[in-house]
């Protein structure tokens, strides 16, 4: 069977890859003809992962219909802000038995819409079991360079759960399956902003005294909203949760932690974001994050404060006396 890979960015080049280093047929579908030609003729993707070659399984593709044809797996590896345009291109040619999986960790906005949520109703033809989402502490540059990771894969369908796990799961990159879809995906998601704050932290050199409280108090807003929206509070403490806030708000390959630690020290949110050669998602998903928290009534502070620093010219430096300084209250 064939897997196809919707966007050539770091993280779907890096499953393509691993997919193909498993054996299977993978076809990685670039935007344009020219970006297929030039990986093609390179041999590798030297923009986003330089030194690691395509296997032989893997081919370039353009076309969604030649890209797309027996395709089992279908990886949508978009940023969320062209998600839904992605998952448009290639609605005409998904067949109707096809897994459609996401890797995207963010919101359609507006609507503050959960990626599955965008297949669902760009591809009404299909049932909502060939939905699914991976998320969890993932770092491509690790997952390709075939460091311990594991994740987990989130569908209403058990069988989709396990083309994935079929599809991608090797000694080095372990995938567990949960039917949690809605924890899953906003776990993955609500963690960039929580990166975003733990950056700034370090910016700032606050201290890592700080910093764990600033996490912890962080994964309890993702846990409040999640529920809120009916995710099951175990969610939150696993991979896709705890996990997920623990890898980005620690690694130096986190571009959002990146981002708030440039913050901290002062620089310019636009001067940051153009020094970049990849999205950092926190910064859509601190939008996305509010419009559902005011939607389902639940009390954000911590992403409310990142939506002051980075759409509001609040100096980062305001941050700690802004969370120290809010009247006493019970830890739960």
């Amino acid at each position: 069977a064939v897997t196809t890979v919707v966007g050539a960015t770091t993280w779907g080049t890096t499953l393509g890859i691993i997919a193909a280093r498993l054996g299977h047929a993978v076809r990685l579908l670039c935007r344009t003809a020219e970006e297929a030609d030039g990986l093609r003729r390179d041999g590798e993707h030297m923009r986003r992962l330089p030194g690691y070659r395509f296997p032989p399984g893997l081919t370039l593709e353009h076309d969604p219909a030649r890209g797309l044809d027996g395709a089992a797996l279908i990886i949508v590896a978009s940023p969320s802000d062209r998600f839904r345009q992605n998952v448009q291109r290639i609605a005409g040619s998904v067949a109707g038995d096809a897994v459609v999986l996401s890797v995207t960790k963010g919101f359609d906005r507006p609507g503050s819409l959960r990626m599955t949520e965008v297949m669902a109703q760009e591809l009404p033809g299909l049932d909502a079991g060939l939905f699914a989402a991976l998320s969890g502490p993932s770092l491509a540059d690790e997952v390709i360079a075939e460091k311990p990771v594991s994740i987990v894969a989130a569908s209403e369908s058990d069988a989709s759960c396990r083309l994935v796990q079929d599809t991608l799961m090797s000694p080095m990159f372990r995938i567990y399956t949960s039917d949690d879809v809605v924890g899953v995906e906003l776990g993955g998601a609500l963690k960039n902003i929580v990166a975003l704050a733990g950056g700034i932290a370090d910016g700032l050199d606050a201290g890592d005294s700080a910093k764990a409280a600033l996490v912890t108090r962080g994964l309890a807003e993702i846990s409040r909203l999640g529920i809120a929206a009916g995710a099951r509070p175990l969610t939150f403490a696993g991979l896709a949760g705890l996990g997920d806030v623990m890898a980005t708000c620690a690694s130096p390959y986190s571009r959002n932690r990146r981002v708030g630690e440039e913050l901290g020290k002062g620089r310019r949110l636009e001067d940051i974001l153009a020094g970049m050669d990849a999205v950092a998602e926190g910064v859509n998903t601190t939008l996305g994050a509010l419009e559902l928290s005011e939607r389902l009534n639940v009390d954000m502070p911590i992403t409310r404060l990142m939506a002051r620093v980075l759409f509001e010219g609040l100096p980062a430096s305001d941050c700690i006396p802004a969370l120290m300084e809010r009247p006493p209250r019970p830890e739960w």
